[in-house]
């Protein structure tokens, strides 16, 4: 379903090293850098995550209300990532917990550039 979700960054090297040092261990590496965008991931035929300076030239800007969730498998997992993520330079958003009792576990941080992201699990 997924081919790619593409978000803005203002510094290149840092956005892949965050990335691929926070999504290494579910398999994330580099898959494609194109300069101005990279593409991050499994394999090309599988879900990426892509970063990229804005086109336009402008800087980029999170969005209000979009954010990057990521399985890592288990609660364990979660906490672990979240962890990871502020050590990459992410800021706590969220600590770990259980939101929906018996149903959803997550964490959020937002990355270097403002970004938010989650790490969750089902169950």
């Amino acid at each position: 379903m997924i081919g790619y979700v593409t978000i803005g960054v203002s510094d290149m090297e840092k956005a892949k090293a965050f990335y691929t040092g926070l999504l290494g261990d579910m398999g994330g590496k580099l898959l494609l850098d194109m300069g101005r965008i990279a593409f991050i991931g499994e394999s090309m035929k599988g879900p990426m995550l892509a970063v990229c300076t804005p086109f336009d030239g402008e800087p980029n800007h999170p969005g209000n209300g979009n954010m990057l969730a990521f399985w890592p498998g288990s609660k364990e997992a979660v906490d672990a990532h979240h962890k990871k993520a502020i050590e990459l330079g992410a800021t706590c958003d969220g600590e770990p917990g259980q939101r929906i009792p018996d149903k959803f576990y997550g964490a959020y941080v937002k990355d270097p550039d403002g970004n938010k992201v989650a790490f969750y699990h089902f169950g």
